[in-house]
């Protein structure tokens, strides 16, 4: 078996818009620097994805030295800063009540005017009160930006063609938004996998994934596309999650403020059988 190895490192600013592959990424307790530290919600402050709103799925993100730039077909692009001084806003992630800081009337008319109502637009605080699920992540559970429930997602290509090979027809990792993609595994072995080592970031595996609509629809423009889902249920059906599950969610148990890289030789430890 070929060692493991990070293949690929995406970050999502804006959640439920397009990601971003690195070369290296800062890791925090929070996840990866930036990771879903943007969000789109509605005037009431409830979050929106491309679950009812597949049209996020035309924004393009891209980090620059200013802040998080914002672009889409037809339309001038939009500068998000990183720091600014920006008014509180609570907002609502599944059952999470939390605060996000309102980007303001331009950030808001600009995907207000892609989505076709209103919306405001909302940047993580510097030190997030939300917090991952305790059930999973521990007694000390990490502080969330606005990922749905846990500060990484990890996958293996090795999964993804098990899958393909299933379909019948090769679908893209980027359908379900992974942070980590690792080769050198065998298909599925993240559902096993304990401990991650890679440098000096360890990463615990806490929680499979279960998985929505998302994947179902192309990543650049939202339509319904290949269904990968009915495939998923016949082998992928977690009773206890009640849920199809593709993928890990993680917890950062060391090496917080350390950097990752694409490539790193990975050191995989395994739950007992």
């Amino acid at each position: 078996m070929p060692t493991p190895r990070l293949q690929a490192l995406q970050v999502y600013p804006l959640k439920s818009a397009r990601g971003i592959e690195l070369a290296r990424a800062r890791v925090g307790a929070s996840g990866l620097a930036w990771d879903r530290h943007w969000m789109v919600v509605r005037p009431d402050g409830v979050f929106l994805t491309q679950r009812t709103h597949p049209r996020l799925a035309h924004i393009a993100t891209e980090l620059t030295p200013d802040g998080l730039r914002l672009s889409r077909e037809g339309c001038a692009p939009l500068l998000l800063p990183f720091e600014a001084p920006l008014p509180a806003l609570g907002v609502r992630i599944w059952r999470d009540a939390c605060v996000g800081l309102d980007a303001g009337a331009p950030a808001a008319a600009w995907v207000g005017a892609l989505l076709g109502e209103p919306v405001r637009v909302v940047q993580a605080p510097q030190r997030p009160e939300r917090r991952a699920d305790p059930h999973y992540a521990g007694p000390d559970p990490p502080p969330l930006a606005f990922p749905d429930g846990f500060p990484l997602l990890i996958c293996t290509q090795a999964s993804l063609d098990a899958l393909n090979e299933r379909l019948g027809a090769p679908l893209s990792m980027i359908r379900f938004r992974p942070n980590l993609i690792l080769t050198g595994l065998e298909p599925f072995a993240e559902d096993r996998i304990d401990t991650l080592r890679i440098g000096g970031v360890t990463l615990r595996l806490v929680k499979p994934c279960t998985r929505c609509i998302i994947p179902s629809r192309d990543p650049l423009t939202g339509r319904p596309d290949i269904d990968p889902l009915p495939v998923l249920r016949g082998f992928r059906f977690d009773p206890q999650l009640r849920g199809v599950t593709f993928g890990m969610n993680a917890v950062v148990s060391a090496g917080a403020g350390e950097m990752l890289e694409r490539e790193s030789r990975c050191e995989v430890t395994y739950r007992p059988a």
